[in-house]
């Protein structure tokens, strides 16, 4: 932005020059046909500086929207994370949980074993759910921005 207005303050300046140089050295008629010519680029810069700053405050919205996007996914992309290593921890311990009631069903020791058996199955099914619910949300967080876009579509 700096940058722009350096450079606006550079074109001005020359075109101011120009303009006092063609008015110190022409004639009438060709002193009114460079004052407008200078007019006439002095009106283009406008345009060109306003165009700029425009298309400037425009990246700047997409690159903040596009940041606070990928905020978002990298927030559910580390929630899936936990839960899938929520749920591994769960699975790991009901294979040990059931290796155990293996050894207890050929020892006779199946009461406390089932137990925690039970116990270790249901931390395992939480854990599935938290991971299947952070994945559905996910889906969702990537299918709503489209099916708006989609209802506000002409057509």
């Amino acid at each position: 932005m700096e940058d722009i207005g350096a450079l606006e303050s550079r074109i001005l300046a020359a075109l101011d020059r120009i303009g006092t140089a063609a008015g110190a050295k022409g004639g009438g008629d060709e002193q009114a046909a460079l004052s407008k010519a200078l007019a006439h680029e002095q009106a283009k810069n406008v345009e060109l500086i306003d165009s700029a700053r425009a298309l400037k405050d425009r990246l700047d919205a997409e690159i903040a929207q596009l940041t606070d996007k990928l905020a978002a996914q990298t927030a559910q992309i580390e929630q899936l994370d936990t839960d899938l290593q929520r749920l591994r921890a769960s699975n790991t311990q009901l294979r040990e949980m059931n290796a155990d009631m293996r050894q207890a069903i050929t020892t006779g020791k199946f009461p406390e074993v089932a137990d925690a058996a039970k116990d270790a199955e249901i931390a395992a099914l939480a854990a599935q759910r938290a991971a299947d619910a952070a994945e559905i949300e996910a889906v969702l967080g990537q299918l709503t921005p489209l099916l708006e876009e989609a209802a506000h579509a002409p057509g």
